[in-house]
């Protein structure tokens, strides 16, 4: 059997324990990164007319919400922080400790659930907001990691 790297280790921990949400692992050799992709959907009842990020309008009557979380290389990737939710270092080939992953799991699962109720919100007639956005908490995030402890590393997969 193949060893766990932080790709198949994440795809587990995600399919056992976010169920409810669409997510996707994009792994970018050439740059080093892996992007976790979060999306949500919600029914857009009251027809409203959205802008996306780029500013393109949307009346459609599903809308969904896509972010990222970016695991990344210190040294050798490139990227724009802003454009994603969450960005993460990992330590070259050794990888990135467990305790790291199963926080963000157990973290992501939070975000993403009051994610979606202020989606929701955000879609009703009552609201006003310009803009919506997914939070996500450093602090929270690293109470998470504390949870696990020490469980040694996943290393970064093999090409």
């Amino acid at each position: 059997m193949a060893k766990e790297t932080m790709i198949t280790y994440l795809d587990k921990q995600l399919t056992k324990k976010i169920t409810e949400y669409d997510t996707a692992i994009d792994w970018d050799a050439k740059n080093h990164t892996i992007e976790l992709v979060i999306r949500l959907f919600a029914e857009n009842t009251t027809g409203s007319v959205i802008d996306d990020a780029e500013g393109v309008a949307s009346e459609e009557e599903v809308i969904e919400f896509e972010d990222g979380i970016l695991f990344y290389h210190p040294e050798k990737s490139r990227f724009e922080e802003e454009d994603y939710l969450a960005v993460i270092p990992y330590e070259g080939k050794k990888g990135i400790e467990q305790a790291v992953i199963d926080g963000l799991v157990d973290y992501l699962q939070e975000v993403l659930d009051q994610g979606q109720s202020d989606l929701l919100d955000f879609l009703s007639e009552e609201n006003d907001d310009e803009f919506f956005e997914l939070d996500f908490s450093d602090e929270t995030f690293e109470q998470a990691i504390a949870k696990y402890g020490q469980k040694g590393y996943l290393p970064y997969p093999s090409y």
